[in-house]
């Protein structure tokens, strides 16, 4: 799988950090080259770092929708786009502010709207776009209310872009994890006491890890999943089921 992506052009948003490190790291050792997008430059020169001669930064603070436009507009032309960049504010319903609603729009939905279309004519016929989404979308969890409407939203999206860049042969799916283990996903659900009630309902009684996540976002990147298109791929350990 991994093979098919050798010298392939990618864009991978969210790249500082967690699964979007992660997928860069795994694409540009497959022989890729992966347009890293993130806000921090430390982080991106780190990116840099690992691999200079397939990694190429690009510092881009997402929320702002014209010079994201703009940069995007000179990235070189591309077999594929990972929108991975998101936000979570966990919090009961009753104290989510304004300005954590707007954050949520702002980074897991619009981003990923502004980043896709301004990037449609960079996007070769026959590319492939995998926006990385939740079991959120369709299941609710305490304090994810916010969290939760962005994500089903990216959902919808996805399956519209998947029928609006069919005559393009672009194909467009999610993966769409359960708890992910990330450094941040391991702090925050070390505590058996939050994380029993939900492994009780995961069969596999374990969380998603990072390698899993890339391996399906590899898949739906390569030509292996040529006739997969408008699919949200859950990667929950058969939480859906229980």
């Amino acid at each position: 799988m991994w093979d098919d992506l050798k010298n392939k052009v990618i864009l991978v948003t969210g790249a500082g950090a967690g699964i979007g490190q992660a997928l860069v790291k795994q694409l540009a050792t497959a022989g890729a080259t992966v347009i890293a997008v993130a806000r921090s430059d430390v982080q991106l020169k780190e990116l840099t770092a690992f691999d200079p001669k397939h990694i190429q930064p690009l510092q881009l603070d997402l929320a702002e929708w014209q010079p994201v436009r703009e940069a995007l507009a000179k990235v070189p032309l591309l077999d594929g786009l990972v929108n991975n960049a998101g936000v979570a504010i966990i919090k009961p319903f009753e104290e989510l502010t304004e300005q954590d609603f707007d954050t949520h729009i702002n980074v897991n939905i619009k981003a990923v709207f502004n980043v896709t279309q301004a990037l449609l004519p960079r996007l070769r016929d026959g590319a492939s776009i995998v926006n990385v989404s939740s079991i959120a979308a369709s299941r609710s969890f305490a304090g994810h209310t916010a969290y939760s409407a962005t994500k089903a939203a990216l959902d919808s999206l996805t399956k519209s872009l998947a029928l609006e860049l069919g005559p393009r042969r672009i194909r467009v799916n999610s993966v769409n994890p359960t708890v992910v283990l990330t450094k941040m996903g391991r702090d925050n659900w070390s505590d058996p006491a939050k994380s029993g009630p939900l492994l009780a309902h995961i069969p596999l009684n374990r969380f998603c890890e990072v390698q899993e996540v890339v391996d399906a976002t590899g898949y739906l990147l390569s030509s292996k999943s040529s006739f997969v298109n408008g699919h949200h791929i859950l990667l929950e350990g058969g939480y859906a089921v229980s």
